[in-house]
């Protein structure tokens, strides 16, 4: 767990702090012990690799003008042993540090002895993180929307695993409730017009009218005939509800297999209503206050326990009086408890049962309405939910196909299905294009997504490990090996592109805590593509085969560190990383 980008930022704060220390110690510079060396990166190279705003925000503590306090610790400055070869003042007086070869070197070093563990990371060391993503009703086919949570989702879950948290992965499995209820409905239907007929048998206004529960009805109906026809309405209603799920939920799970998404945990709801925990969690509820019956149904204090964590959280009591906060019913008057009263209670059983010390759920913008009133619920049962559960909104996906927005199948003619999906393009190129930053709308271009050429990211980033590979097995046909880091003379590396490609190796550990820190895993893509872009121009820019012996072997060995750095990074994505292309 190198981490030398933040090693050097390190090192310049220590280095300009010993140089003010030695430039106080000579009278040359006022004693505050409130200073400190902010180190940044610039964003032109040409300042520098790190830069210190030291004598910047000093300057009014000492009374002296900028430039002055950074010649002074410029003339103070102990380079010697350092990751530095230089520094100078720039501007008004920024002191600027530029990179020698040892921390190049060490770069390299990192990647060498890491390898399939460099970038990661002890951020979330000892916390217990669980991923619920996707969760599908099983009462259709997974849809675009749940193809693009199942990527983030799983990624999310790689990247914090990175960063040293364990992590568990679950689907809630929505198997109790309305939608069942109206799953059932819409199966005996379509059921019940095979043996009487369309015309004898209404359809339930808002039930499921796709094919698949066509499908479904017709499934049964082959392997049973008329045996449910006489039997009571509920129990038929049930036995096809359980037909229905126990094709569909194997059906999801080998979806989501093939798409190269594995859960720890496949939880279903209706063990929350059995055991009783919905109910025993509403009790709580109540208990502490939080709940008041009307019209004969019980309903929680939403628009209260909001209003207080408002407050709490800094809002004027006027602008909080503007909004429109209504409570919700737990439990409806027929004693049915209500889809929100069961998620109350399974994010209860997270906490308090499990025992996780944060819950991310990565759900679709729609639900942007519901998070703070499940937060808010969890705060009420004293779990804090506002600071413990996090939700990822993700937007929309439109797909395309030569510039035209695509919604049905060509292969079906329905809905355009996961499945669908993963039968039109690779699972490799479907979880590369989902794994786009969360929070805006993405265009999925079927066409762009199976191109083999440089326009098509993937195939980019692929093409590039599948290069060094190719060059290895090359340069392995004429008996030369990658050599080991001790048998390589890195001050040879000098030239701009090797600076550059070195610098994005060592940016990777960034990128996987800032992905971790921003539940977003498209840094990981993002990074990629400019890691790739880095070594096509060093690739370009410096030969390797044909070059004397010393300079080729330190080449080699940068371009197999790369190999490494984009295996590993298209390996969290869940992306293979090909030898031959």
């Amino acid at each position: 767990m190198i981490h030398m980008i933040q090693r050097a930022k390190t090192q310049a704060a220590e280095l300009t702090m010993q140089a003010y220390r030695r430039a106080a110690e000579a009278g040359e510079l006022p004693l505050s012990e409130q200073l400190s060396a902010p180190v940044e990166i610039p964003k032109d190279p040409q300042n520098g690799d790190f830069t210190t705003t030291f004598a910047l925000a000093a300057a009014r503590a000492l009374k002296m003008q900028p430039r002055q306090i950074a010649q002074i610790l410029l003339d103070k400055l102990g380079l010697e042993g350092s990751y530095f070869a230089s520094a100078e003042i720039a501007g008004p007086g920024f002191l600027n540090f530029r990179l020698g070869s040892s921390w190049f070197e060490q770069v390299l070093r990192a990647v060498e002895s890491e390898d399939a563990d460099y970038g990661s990371a002890d951020t979330y060391q000892g916390q217990k993180i669980m991923v619920e993503f996707v969760s599908a009703n099983p009462t259709g086919p997974m849809h675009m929307g749940n193809a693009r949570g199942g990527v983030l989702g799983d990624t999310l879950a790689a990247v914090l695993e990175k960063c040293g948290a364990d992590v568990t992965r679950e689907f809630y499995v929505n198997d109790a409730g309305h939608q069942i209820d109206k799953f059932a409905h819409s199966i005996e239907a379509r059921y019940l017009q095979i043996i009487q007929g369309e015309d004898e048998v209404p359809f339930p206004e808002d039930g499921y009218q796709g094919d698949d529960i066509r499908e479904l009805a017709q499934a049964y109906y082959d392997q049973h005939g008329e045996a449910l026809l006489n039997m009571p309405e509920a129990e038929r209603q049930e036995q096809l509800a359980q037909f229905g799920l126990s094709v569909n939920l194997p059906k999801m799970k080998s979806d989501l297999e093939r798409y190269k998404i594995h859960y720890d945990q496949w939880f279903y709801e209706s063990t929350l209503h059995e055991s009783g925990y919905v109910a025993e969690t509403v009790a709580l509820l109540t208990e502490r206050g939080w709940t008041y019956e009307k019209d004969g149904a019980l309903w929680l204090r939403t628009a209260d326990i909001m209003r207080e964590n408002l407050l709490k959280a800094g809002k004027k009591q006027v602008d909080v009086d503007k909004l429109d906060l209504k409570d919700d019913v737990l439990r409806r008057a027929n004693g049915f408890y209500t889809y929100f009263a069961a998620d109350i209670a399974y994010h209860r059983n997270k906490f308090a049962v499990r025992g996780f010390d944060r819950v991310i759920n990565v759900w679709g913008a729609d639900h942007h309405g519901h998070v703070a009133r499940l937060k808010g619920a969890l705060d009420a049962l004293g779990l804090n939910g506002t600071e413990r559960l996090d939700i990822v909104l993700m937007q929309l996906v439109k797909l395309l196909r030569d510039g035209e927005v695509v919604r049905m199948s060509k292969r079906t003619g329905k809905a355009i299905s996961l499945s669908d999906l993963l039968d039109e393009v690779s699972v490799d190129a479907a979880r590369w294009y989902f794994n786009a930053k969360p929070d805006t709308q993405m265009e999925f271009d079927l066409g762009l997504a199976v191109r083999e050429d440089s326009e098509n990211p993937i195939y980019y980033v692929e093409y590039a490990h599948a290069r060094i590979c190719s060059l290895l097995r090359n340069l392995l046909e004429d008996g030369v090996s990658v050599p080991a880091m001790d048998q390589v003379d890195m001050s040879l590396l000098t030239g701009e592109a090797e600076a550059a490609l070195i610098k994005q190796l060592a940016e990777y550990c960034e990128e996987i805590k800032l992905a971790a820190r921003d539940y977003d895993p498209s840094h990981i893509n993002r990074y990629l593509m400019e890691l790739a872009g880095c070594f096509h121009r060093f690739y370009t820019a410096c030969r390797i085969r044909g070059e004397e012996a010393n300079l080729a072997a330190a080449r080699l060995k940068l371009a197999d560190c790369t190999r490494l750095v984009l295996r590993n990074g298209l390996k969290l994505i869940g992306v293979d990383a090909p030898e031959r292309m």
